[in-house]
């Protein structure tokens, strides 16, 4: 029987964050809830504070371990937002949620969300910088919080205008083993820390197929690996279809990743997606881990 290869065996097989432990010997879906009027997919749905809550309290019955609470886009071409717009949008989805007793992942670039979202109960930083700005570092170190270490090459603003790599793989890997070298360094356990190639960020069509062939070649920097590839334009380049029609090629990206290696997939149909991973896992995990 074929088995997915393991994705972090020398650091155990739990990825602590705060109060949660992860179990990494089974992939794991991070539910997305935007509070912005712009993301590529769902912006402006989940704007008023009720709707956040609710979505997040949806997504946890469908079967997300992580609710990753953003509330800047990150979409190519997006203007950024200020930190204080920021926390003012989600510090009161985290803190409600944190409270409720879901894990919340904070999707943050900023240092002062970081620590605003980890003082309202955030147990997660997933941070599209790679944790690169000033401060960054050190907010996640003096919190017990997981983190996301992501691959961008350029910013949001900039990132898909010419993306450029001599070998994309080896780039992408380089850079995820240097910050995690980093967030080490400064303090932050091993056991914490998961790492994200990027799909969409800085990257061409061919660059994110290559990418996804070549996934299972960042096992051995001895992480867990987070992706996000739902509804991406790669996904709608492949198909044609739109935005709002990508779910099946979404959870069909999703499942590459995952067999090849993938322990988080980050994704807006949650439960499709649990309903997906449920019949993969029945097929592919070895009996002995199940």
């Amino acid at each position: 029987m074929q088995s997915f290869p393991k994705s972090a065996p020398a650091k155990g097989h739990f990825l602590h964050c705060g109060p949660y432990q992860l179990d990494m010997r089974h992939p794991q879906i991070m539910g997305i809830i935007n509070i912005t009027p712009d993301s590529f997919s769902d912006g402006g749905k989940h704007m008023a504070v009720d709707r956040a809550l609710a979505h997040g309290r949806q997504l946890g019955a469908e079967g997300a371990a992580i609710l990753d609470v953003g509330g800047e886009s990150t979409r190519p071409g997006a203007q950024p937002v200020s930190p204080e717009e920021e926390l003012r949008r989600v510090l009161p989805v985290v803190k409600g949620l944190a409270e409720e007793g879901y894990l919340v992942s904070i999707d943050t670039r900023h240092t002062e969300v970081m620590i605003g979202a980890l003082k309202a109960g955030a147990a997660m930083v997933n941070d599209v910088n790679g944790l690169r700005a000033e401060g960054a570092l050190e907010a996640c170190s003096d919190s017990d919080a997981g983190v996301c270490i992501m691959h961008m090459q350029g910013d949001p603003l900039t990132m898909q205008m010419n993306p450029c790599y001599e070998d994309v793989i080896l780039e992408v890997r380089d850079f995820l083993s240097r910050r995690a070298e980093a967030a080490r360094i400064a303090g932050i356990g091993a056991q914490r820390i998961c790492l994200d190639p990027g799909f969409g960020f800085g990257k061409t069509v061919q660059h994110n197929l290559e990418l996804l062939r070549g996934l299972s070649s960042l096992l051995d920097l001895d992480f867990p690996l987070l992706v996000g590839l739902s509804r991406k334009s790669v996904l709608g380049a492949v198909t044609g279809k739109g935005t709002d029609d990508r779910v099946h090629s979404s959870i069909a990206a999703a499942l590459s990743a995952v067999q090849r290696g993938a322990r988080i997939v980050r994704v807006h149909d949650v439960a499709a997606m649990h309903n997906a991973l449920a019949v993969w896992s029945a097929i592919e995990l070895n009996p002995m881990e199940t």
